[in-house]
């Protein structure tokens, strides 16, 4: 079997930008040509803000810095400076060929003293409530009151909102404010599983639904009224201490990566891939372990859809008993299977008027034979159906001659079904590998299906560069996986309910 093993090397993906020119790196591409030419792309940023006063100010003074060229820093001392890597910024008109007027086009405003008293409540689940609570009221009473809406809304939170609104953050003793603690998690949990004859009741433990996380929680709270939110730090806009400054990215970087995110998100289409494959439809998998109150589920499922132009639908599933930890894996039952890869179907046809002739399903773990059952059922025969299992695997590894890491883009074909795929490494536009230890391989297998293996890890490698989430080189999980974490908290961040696929914008 080792001695049919073959080294392979797959081209760095072209991405596709405006005039119909292409590049590798996504700064290259927008500084010299623009996005891609979309009739989604937007002439002006209409971005609404919701911020205290200070975050009001340091959002108008990040959009005024932004308009304007930003140089790279100069390097450390004693240490030379990889041309390669770094990255002027032009100014946000120069690149995306849309104006960002630094006065927001609408303002909610947050009354700084009431929430800083909330996120230090010494309950945290009322404390982290209590604050989305002032930004999600603030939305909605601008939505009631008022017609023009925002294409986007930036959600500007203080350093502390971001510190004490973690899962796992604790607010120290003295900085704790006095809680209007109800219930307490025990009381809470028995409410939840058995009710409650009292109103007041009902809604106090309501809270306890919710995930201990202020970014996640807030996206999942106002998902219904159909606004996208990019939440961000005041520091993030402007650090007010050279130390903060030595601990972030350089501000021309975090203009790259923010201004894309937003972008993105306010409907435009920073770039696609070049070489898109006609009728290719990819699917990641999303699961998520929750705790319920009572009865069997113990997960919930979704899926990320993706085409080669960038566009993302997710999909959310059904609450299951979908966690085995007898094998530390996810797997839907059939009739789920069959629901879910509906809806993609659905999705797919409503924006093509056909079905995918091609569908790829990406996961982490393998698919039983019920699941792909029930997957293959809700596919037509003119679809073929493709299950691919993608993990990362730290058990192998190669190293070059000299002192660069392997090639990104290296592969191992183990066989007709099976290889590691090098997704990070050394890259030649880069002149470095942007890591610190050596890279490890993502194991590609064809699980289900019939397809060829190569052109599978040309898929993935492709799936790599369309992060939207900034503008760097690459990632090292294809954006079907690189995301279901993430995806996977905002879907269980409160209660679980049932709603239409959203794009993925939503969600990041």
């Amino acid at each position: 079997m080792t001695a049919a093993w073959r080294a392979i090397h797959i081209d760095e993906p072209q991405l596709s930008f405006g005039h119909d020119q292409c590049a590798e790196h996504p700064k290259d591409g927008l500084f010299l040509f623009g996005p891609v030419a979309s009739g989604q792309n937007p002439a002006r940023m209409d971005v609404g803000v919701i911020a205290t006063p200070a975050g009001l100010e340091k959002y108008s003074k990040w959009i005024a810095s932004i308009e304007k060229f930003i140089d790279v820093p100069p390097p450390a001392p004693n240490r030379k400076r990889n041309d390669a890597n770094t990255f002027v910024w032009p100014g946000f008109e120069a690149v995306y060929g849309a104006a960002w007027p630094s006065k927001p086009f609408a303002t909610c405003r947050i009354d700084a003293v009431e929430l800083s008293k909330r996120i230090l409540g010494a309950d945290r689940h009322q404390a982290i409530y209590s604050a989305v609570a002032l930004y999600e009221e603030a939305l909605r009473k601008y939505l009631r009151e008022e017609e023009a809406r925002p294409q986007l809304w930036f959600a500007v939170v203080p350093d502390d909102v971001y510190k004490y609104g973690r899962p796992k953050s604790t607010v120290p003793v003295k900085l704790r404010t006095p809680g209007t603690r109800k219930l307490g998690m025990k009381a809470a949990r028995a409410i939840l599983t058995e009710g409650s004859m009292f109103l007041e009741e009902r809604e106090a433990a309501a809270v306890y639904e919710y995930e201990l996380n202020f970014h996640n929680q807030l996206k999942a709270r106002v998902m219904d009224t159909g606004q996208v939110i990019q939440v961000v730090k005041e520091v993030t806009l402007d650090p007010p201490t050279e130390k903060a400054k030595a601990q972030m990215q350089d501000p021309a970087t975090i203009a790259w990566n923010l201004s894309t995110t937003s972008f993105y998100k306010i409907g435009g289409r920073p770039w696609r891939l070049a070489d898109l494959r006609d009728g290719v439809c990819y699917v990641g998998l999303v699961f998520k372990r929750i705790d319920r109150p009572s009865g069997r589920d113990n997960a919930c499922c979704g899926a990320q859809m993706f085409l080669g132009s960038g566009d993302g639908l997710v999909f959310r599933g059904a609450v299951g008993p979908w966690y085995s930890e007898t094998n530390d894996a996810f797997h839907l039952d059939q009739d789920q299977a069959a629901k879910l890869m509906e809806m993609i179907v659905r999705a797919y046809k409503d924006n093509h008027g056909e079905a995918p002739k091609e569908l790829f399903i990406h996961g982490k773990t393998n698919f039983e034979s019920k699941e792909w059952a029930g997957f293959a059922s809700a596919v037509p025969q003119s679809t073929k159906l493709v299950g691919i299992q993608i993990r990362d695997n730290a058990d192998v590894k190669v190293f070059r001659y000299g002192a660069n890491a392997v090639l990104r883009g290296t592969a191992v074909v183990t066989s007709e079904t099976s290889g590691y795929l090098w997704t990070r490494g050394y890259i030649p536009r880069l002149r470095t590998y942007p890591g610190r230890e050596v890279p490890n391989p993502l194991t590609v297998e064809i699980r289900r299906g019939e397809a060829d293996i190569e052109q599978v890890m040309r898929d993935v490698m492709s799936l790599t560069k369309l992060n939207f989430n900034g503008a760097e080189f690459c990632d090292g999980l294809p954006v079907t996986l690189r995301f279901a974490d993430l995806v996977g908290e905002i879907l269980t961040a409160g209660p679980i309910t049932p709603h239409a696929p959203l794009p993925f914008k939503f969600y990041i």
